[in-house]
């Protein structure tokens, strides 16, 4: 069995889904608790592998590759 890291699940969802939301990202990863999946998505963010553009109205997060 492989084992995949929370990181490499989000950067697959958002290659298969350029532009998704991070809400569509936890859609995609159910068996993911969404703290998890929110913490990771700001750690690869932070370290330069994930780009989230923030737009306040409505409030939501849009996760692209850099």
């Amino acid at each position: 069995m492989e084992h995949t890291t929370i990181s490499d699940q989000i950067l697959a969802v958002v290659r298969a889904h350029p532009d998704c939301t991070l809400g569509e990202v936890m859609e995609q990863l159910p068996d993911l608790d969404w703290a998890e999946v929110y913490l990771e998505a700001e750690r690869l963010s932070r370290s330069g592998q994930l780009r989230q553009i923030r737009d306040n109205v409505p409030f939501t997060t849009t996760l692209r590759l850099p």
